[in-house]
């Protein structure tokens, strides 16, 4: 164990995820099978987002990858397969019929004793709430039997709410039980999920409207959730003033940060075919009557950049969620660029979340548009979800965000390595400048989609350039071919693309 990592590790933690990190070792609550209240809630006023398909016959596929039902513990294709399976999303497909989602209900629930993995406390506030909208959906289904079950399972997040962890996932148990409490008319139950959720959004919703933990998918995947409150609350009458001042805010991170045709970048800890489509969230809000505007994006660290023909999306922002950093990268000033709406310069993403060597390179700052110094990470990434020492940025000038005044430039540094990188972005009329300082020789890496013409790279100061054969991923174990530009400098380096 190397403990001055771990110990630059653990500093960042807060005081109540390493006291609930040693109660959960010492008590560990069980599951005990109660009786639902009488559903008083009733249900959402208007249908929520469909599922991606994930289940056809007796076979399942998540994150790309196919496997027979064997059992709710089957671990084979990684952790996060196995919990996909417990998180019951496929429920909610389009097509699922009525009969056939009882039949996967019931099989859960007679086969619970035997689950180690469905009762984690994630999969059941994920699992709860899509038992809900297909009772919602389908009123005859919701027998005692399942009820039963339900509520049980809600009593067991109760006790087992994630504050080891914090972040995201606390935030989801807040989703859960308020859906939960919502959905039985449990007013005990809502007034304390209720207090839980507006904490936790006041914490993780950073003033420009972006989830604090920087993911585009967790930012839409946490909206999409939020909505569901604001859904089901207000059919219960529930006050959703509060809600709706926060989906407005997401909802204006999003307008900001996507890209023209619509998607998101894939920043930090994010893929595609994983959280609900921008169109489909502006759609769901629309049909809520959530109004929101477009938010210049500052505190989440990333800024657009645009003229007619190209689009960049750069990142000149620190940490922001330090006490949890799993879904950040060593990726200080990474940036993506498209040009006629297809993507030049691309980031490497993620395909996997399994703690190999894949998933350490995915996040280093080699797999990213940066500047590498010695082979080193500029924020100590390690242990698939951990970060040690943490770059900080000092932003130094930026253009207003008017993206019809040229050029655009932003400016800033940080000090992830011994010796200050600077880095100047320009965005002209015609093209998009990269500046990079480094009092030293360093290597300042570019991505470069299947598609994307290297000549169009104009360099000025290398030492010697290098090209590689890579790939990248904008799904769950799925790979496109790639080149990297690795450029070597010493002292200052500019690169255009036209």
């Amino acid at each position: 164990m190397n403990f001055p990592l771990l110990l630059r590790t653990v500093r960042h933690l807060r005081m109540t995820q390493v006291v609930h990190q040693v109660k959960n070792r010492l008590v560990k609550p069980k599951y005990v099978a109660m009786e639902a209240p009488t559903v008083k809630g009733g249900g959402f006023k208007t249908e929520p987002i469909p599922r991606y398909k994930s289940l056809g016959g007796n076979r399942f596929t998540f994150l790309n990858l196919e496997h027979e039902y064997i059992g709710w513990n089957f671990t084979d294709n990684g952790m996060l397969w196995a919990y996909n399976q417990n998180y019951f999303d496929w429920l909610n497909q389009e097509g699922m019929a009525a009969d056939e989602g009882c039949k996967w209900i019931d099989k859960f629930i007679e086969e619970l004793p035997s689950n180690r993995v469905g009762l984690d406390p994630y999969p059941i506030a994920l699992r709860s709430i899509n038992w809900i909208k297909f009772f919602c959906k389908y009123p005859e289904t919701a027998t005692k039997y399942r009820l039963d079950s339900l509520y049980s399972q809600e009593r067991l997040l109760e006790k087992k709410q994630e504050y080891h962890l914090l972040a995201n996932h606390l935030l989801e148990d807040a989703f859960a039980l308020y859906i939960g409490a919502a959905f039985f008319g449990d007013e005990r139950l809502l007034k304390e999920a209720k207090q839980l959720l507006l904490g936790q959004l006041k914490e993780q919703i950073l003033p420009d409207g972006a989830h604090y933990e920087q993911s585009p998918m967790y930012h839409c995947i946490l909206l999409d959730r939020l909505l569901d409150c604001i859904n089901i609350g207000e059919r219960m009458a529930v006050n959703g003033v509060e809600l709706r001042k926060y989906a407005s805010l997401m909802l204006g991170h999003l307008e900001s940060v996507i890209w023209e045709d619509g998607s998101i970048p894939l920043l930090n800890d994010a893929a595609y075919g994983i959280a609900p489509m921008p169109e489909q969230l502006f759609d769901y809000a629309k049909r809520l009557y959530v109004k929101w505007e477009a938010i210049p994006m500052k505190e989440c660290g990333y800024r657009k950049m645009k003229n007619e023909r190209m689009e960049a999306i750069v990142d000149v922002g620190s940490i922001t969620a330090t006490y949890q950093p799993g879904h950040t990268h060593a990726d200080t000033f990474n940036y993506e660029l498209r040009i006629d709406g297809k993507p030049f310069v691309v980031d490497t993403g993620i395909s996997t979340y399994n703690k190999n060597e894949r998933r350490q390179y995915e996040r280093s700052s080699k797999a990213h548009n940066c500047v590498v110094v010695d082979g080193k990470d500029s924020s100590e990434v390690w242990g698939g979800f951990r970060v040690g020492k943490r770059a900080k940025v000092f932003l130094e000038h930026e253009s207003p965000q008017i993206y019809h005044k040229y050029p655009l430039i932003i400016s800033a540094e940080h000090d992830g390595y011994s010796k200050p990188v600077k880095r100047r972005f320009e965005m002209t009329n015609d093209g998009f400048v990269v500046e990079d300082w480094y009092d030293g020789e360093a290597v300042s890496y570019v991505h470069l989609a299947e598609s994307a013409d290297e000549s169009r790279v104009a360099i000025e100061g290398a030492t010697k350039i290098e090209i590689m054969e890579e790939k990248y991923s904008i799904e769950y174990n799925r790979y496109r071919p790639c080149k990297v530009m690795a450029i070597h400098f010493n002292g200052k380096l500019k690169y255009t693309i036209k």
